[in-house]
């Protein structure tokens, strides 16, 4: 979906917003890493297509990886599809029997019998899941200490960040700069100039009731914060606020369905698995088709104003670009529900994830757990295809030619990521 922009005569600031969703997170990367090369068919090479980069959940550890490596745009997507390529569940969360037990299993008996023991505080877990090995894989993952260096240097411009604060029931987008920007403030959300930590990226992907919260400072104050997805009423509107005037926005969900209904068997009750599947779902993508329309509706009256008229307004046409999946990852994540690790099937048991195939039931909550290759693999050969098979609008956004330019060969080989040998999966 895109609208006409008005273009300056320089080259408009290009906006990359990534949204939320576990290991949904990683057809993202195929989609970064066909544009990568679509635009080394273009004879484009160095530097960084997307000064403005604003990150959701699992979107906002990809967000800041990219933005950390901004002086090399193909080494930094190359590194992260090695990772995603390789990442397995204990590099998330605790996945062993021990670790399922000391969070999980609490967690689900809590729930059914907690009103038997809530006296007995130690017996109150956090989350279903511990994803301190997450926190451990980040800190040698994301060179967050680049990011001042890149922002200097002019190969970003921003960096922004999402967390929904339980303590306030405010969403706040924390963002770094390489000019003044002022803060911003609407109706339930705001925004705090800082320099981000590997304990944003954790507060912004805490899944609710999944991942714990992580305690954050907010204008001095402590408060505990939750996935960034959660309240977010305007995903655009960062990446809108800190100087994007064209933005790519790469979903981790359908944004679609086919016309006509689903054929699928009732078979009773739905589980909690089906039920925390489907709350996750909205609240990973319903805000995101909601603002995409209202963009389009601002573009669309835009475009019928006279100059005279445009220019009393402080609103401008933003030009937008949305790729997502062609594909229910429910339905991808449910063929490979058997590759999460024994511990996590048993306890996902007990919320009703079961079976595979077309079998499976309860596999939209597991696909937000499955960090595993034979699910990630697919997830980034599906971005790849999606995105090559709208080449045509991809370029046309970005101004790119159909036809590459005359250039020697091997300047366009693509460089290898050395950064994402020191951060390999063990």
């Amino acid at each position: 979906m895109s609208s006409v922009l008005d273009s300056p005569s320089t080259e408009p600031s290009t906006g990359l917003i990534l949204t939320g969703g576990g290991a949904r997170a990683a057809y993202q990367v195929g989609v970064l890493a066909a544009v990568a090369q679509l635009r080394r068919d273009a004879g484009q090479i160095g530097g960084n297509p997307f000064p403005v980069i604003a990150g959701t959940s699992a979107g906002a550890i990809n967000a800041s990886t990219l933005a950390c490596q901004s002086d090399d745009f193909d080494a930094a997507v190359d590194g992260l599809v090695y990772i995603w390529q390789n990442i397995h569940v204990d590099q998330v969360y605790d996945a062993d029997a021990f670790g399922v037990v000391r969070t999980g299993a609490r967690w689900l008996t809590m729930m059914s019998i907690g009103w038997a023991i809530a006296r007995w505080r130690r017996s109150r877990p956090n989350s279903l899941l511990d994803n301190r090995p997450l926190g451990e894989l980040l800190r040698r993952w994301v060179r967050l200490e680049r990011l001042e260096r890149m922002l200097e240097a002019g190969h970003m411009q921003a960096l922004a960040i999402s967390g929904s604060s339980y303590t306030s029931g405010q969403h706040v987008t924390f963002y770094q700069t390489q000019r003044d920007i002022a803060p911003w403030q609407r109706s339930q959300r705001i925004a705090q100039r800082t320099q981000i930590s590997v304990e944003h990226l954790l507060a912004s992907s805490a899944i609710p009731f999944i991942f714990p919260a992580e305690q954050l400072d907010l204008d001095g104050q402590p408060e505990w914060f939750g996935d960034g997805s959660m309240r977010q009423s305007a995903p655009i509107s960062p990446a809108v606020h800190l100087g994007a005037e064209r933005i790519l926005v790469i979903g981790a969900g359908r944004m679609h369905e086919p016309p006509g209904r689903r054929n699928v068997q009732v078979t009773g009750h739905p589980t909690m698995a089906q039920i925390a599947g489907h709350a996750l779902s909205n609240i990973f993508l319903d805000a995101l088709a909601v603002d995409v329309e209202r963009l389009q509706r601002i573009n669309s009256t835009l475009s019928i104003l006279t100059p005279e008229q445009r220019g009393s307004t402080a609103l401008r046409p933003i030009e937008v670009l949305v790729i997502a999946p062609s594909r229910r990852l429910d339905d991808l994540a449910a063929e490979h529900q058997g590759s999460l690790p024994a511990p996590v099937r048993a306890m996902l048991r007990g919320a009703g994830v079961s079976g595979e195939g077309k079998a499976a039931s309860g596999s939209a909550l597991a696909s937000y757990l499955l960090f595993e290759p034979s699910f990630t693999v697919e997830l980034i050969n599906l971005g790849m295809s999606d995105t090559l098979a709208r080449r045509a609008e991809v370029q046309r956004f970005f101004g790119w030619p159909a036809q590459a330019p005359c250039a020697d060969p091997t300047s366009l080989r693509r460089r290898k990521a050395g950064f994402a040998q020191e951060a390999a999966p063990a």
